[in-house]
């Protein structure tokens, strides 16, 4: 089994803002390209346009119809990845120590050289945010991208998560939630950011940003072309062609 660090010089980490995400999938398409060519490397994918596809995909949109009280219901586009947890279940029920949290920056690894997938942390994870490589057989995660993050090579504005940087509404946002004056400190603090699912104590460091209420009167409403309830197909045409006829 492995022991979680007693502390971590930082707590890398994302904040992700559900009232800006449109559900496009961009991040899951950029965190699939980067991870199948660079650290942990491949990313099984098999078979992917035949009859029996299988893969192994790090981070996942869902998406949910929610009825808030005394407003419209409204669409919310959830993704979810590894959570980089404080406590993390996925490390210390680990049987071979491949599962382990750096104490340097908080981010939750997988040493694939001595992972057996055995999947136990893919059970203890609440979340559902382990996956066992279909192709290589070991068990894989969000890496929060780490050989972009540090990499000097590249310049500084790609040093973040291949997720955030491709994110096109800038729904994710990526940083030390050890600081309290760093940008993603500030977000969680300005919007009531919160933990998901608190009640499993695991302390994730990754944040989610409530959606804002929408307002059930669209204020451009009175802009709008007007929706046409008439009916369509051939009934239509016929009912077009008899108007003008008449």
């Amino acid at each position: 089994m492995t022991d979680l660090p007693t502390h971590t010089d930082r707590k890398l980490g994302l904040v992700i803002d559900l009232d800006t995400c449109v559900g496009c999938h961009a991040c899951v398409v950029a965190c699939k390209g980067w991870n199948t060519e660079n650290y942990g490397a491949p990313l099984g994918d098999a078979d992917a346009y035949g009859a029996d596809p299988v893969g192994a995909f790090l981070n996942r949109v869902h998406t949910f119809e929610i009825q808030p009280d005394d407003a419209p219901a409204q669409i919310v586009h959830f993704p979810k990845s590894c959570l980089h947890c404080d406590d993390a279940p996925c490390v210390t029920v680990c049987p071979t120590g491949a599962s382990y949290k750096r104490s340097e920056d908080g981010i939750v690894l997988v040493n694939e050289s001595t992972c057996i997938g055995c999947g136990l942390c893919a059970w203890a994870c609440p979340y559902g945010a382990r996956e066992q490589d279909p192709v290589e057989k070991v068990m894989k995660k969000c890496t929060l991208c780490v050989d972009r993050i540090y990499n000097e090579a590249l310049p500084e504005i790609d040093r973040t998560p291949a997720c955030v940087r491709t994110c096109p509404a800038g729904a994710r946002h990526f940083g030390d939630l050890s600081d309290p004056e760093s940008d993603v400190s500030q977000l969680v603090e300005e919007r009531g950011g919160f933990d998901l699912m608190p009640e499993q104590g695991t302390r994730p460091v990754n944040k989610y940003l409530p959606p804002r209420p929408r307002d059930e009167i669209d204020v451009l409403a009175p802009f709008l072309a007007p929706v046409d309830d008439g009916p369509k197909g051939f009934l239509g045409w016929l009912d077009r062609t008899l108007d003008r006829i008449g």
